[in-house]
């Protein structure tokens, strides 16, 4: 059940991000989504799992198999008094890749080659992701330092914004993004109830993101943390929603939708890390951090004239940064250095992989829409479609 939640945040990035960008790049954005859903799928089934948790050359290596395996022997579950379904670990696991490379589609929205970021996808899915997994679920390095990321804000946010950063940098801004001046000119998205639809999606599939690590309900006290988890989730992301849209009202005399949904999402990247050990109050406060960092590293990586049309690297990038931090004050646990530590090699890693891999991609066969294509929208360039075929003139 929380697998089928987190899957349904597949859903949600869709429709957020078809909701950020203009209308004659909507078919593209929503055709990325749902086949970077079944590449994610396809490549962690085919390779990735194995990479991440089927046995390791060392704490640094891990182990090259192929094809995920078949259920666990009911004699090894007796001789082992128990444990999980490996066939709901797989779903579990694979649902959680396919979000990591969702937080890439976002970031490149309106000006790169659909069949160069699905190629990409396959490579990000199957070996740059699977390989950090390993190095602290599947029991590697990160995890022997102690560095602790209970759901993701490292794992998988980080290192979605990781590759996000490495193919922005490549590919250059949107075309009328940034004035001669340094003039940084808006660009609004085509359908704001669609992006809110999106959020309230994502926001509904953390329950099962977070909830869902705890890996087990069936006593009273795991029963009781997965329902410690829920609250703390929610109330995150509420702090977080509050908050921004509080600083946005003061920054720029106006409500900011955007600003607020991406402060909701930002609570929800904070808590996940850890959202069992703090208290409710902390949790809402943690959200509320994340929620005002959120909108200055919006507006300040706009300023670096970084193109993110949906604020992807700052939700998931700057804020699951933060998220690990803040686990060495709410964890007792947790130490400062080791956290420090992951946040480095996740970044590094993830960075590193993915524009070595998006360089090839730029040299071989390009990762940008012709001008021409960008102007007249990536829908027809790419995709021969309309979104909104009925509003445009004859």
């Amino acid at each position: 059940m929380s697998g089928a939640l987190v899957m349904w945040m597949a859903a949600g990035f869709a429709m957020l991000e078809a909701g950020l960008v203009r209308s004659k790049n909507t078919v593209e954005i929503l055709t990325k989504n749902v086949a970077l859903y079944a590449i994610a799928c396809l490549m962690y089934l085919v390779v990735g799992y194995n990479i991440m948790y089927e046995g390791s050359i060392n704490s640094v290596l891990p182990s090259l198999g192929f094809f995920f395996s078949g259920e666990i022997p009911v004699e090894e579950v007796i001789k082992n008094g128990g444990g999980h379904s490996k066939m709901a670990d797989f779903f579990f696991q694979v649902v959680f890749v396919a979000t990591a490379m969702s937080i890439v589609s976002g970031a490149v929205a309106e000006r790169m080659k659909l069949w160069a970021f699905l190629i990409f996808a396959v490579v990000m899915t199957g070996f740059i992701y699977p390989v950090s997994g390993f190095w602290k679920w599947g029991g590697g390095f990160l995890d022997g330092l102690g560095f602790l990321d209970f759901a993701g804000s490292g794992l998988v946010h980080l290192c979605g914004a990781s590759a996000a950063l490495a193919a922005v940098l490549l590919l250059g801004a949107r075309k009328g993004k940034y004035g001669k001046d340094g003039r940084v000119n808006a660009i609004p998205g085509c359908n704001l109830p669609m992006a809110t639809l999106g959020t309230f999606i994502l926001w509904l599939g953390w329950f099962g993101f977070n909830g869902g690590s705890e890996l087990i309900i069936s006593n009273v006290d795991e029963a009781n943390a997965v329902s410690k988890i829920f609250v703390n989730t929610n109330t995150a992301a509420a702090g977080g929603l509050v908050a921004a849209l509080l600083l946005s009202q003061f920054w720029f005399g106006k409500a900011d939708l955007t600003m607020g949904l991406n402060g909701a999402l930002a609570g929800l990247v904070a808590i996940t890390a850890e959202p069992l050990t703090p208290s409710p109050l902390a949790s809402t406060i943690v959200g509320v951090i994340a929620g005002v960092l959120v909108v200055f590293a919006i507006v300040s990586i706009d300023k670096a004239k970084i193109d993110d049309p949906v604020g992807a690297i700052s939700v998931h990038g700057v804020i699951g940064i933060f998220g690990l931090i803040v686990v060495a004050f709410t964890n007792p646990d947790a130490t400062l250095v080791a956290q420090l530590i992951g946040i480095v090699v996740i970044f590094a890693w993830t960075f590193g992989a993915s524009f070595i891999a998006w360089m090839i991609l730029k040299t071989v066969m390009g990762i940008r829409v012709s001008e021409e294509h960008e102007v007249e929208g990536v829908d027809i360039a790419e995709c021969g479609l309309e979104a909104y075929p009925e509003f445009t003139r004859d």
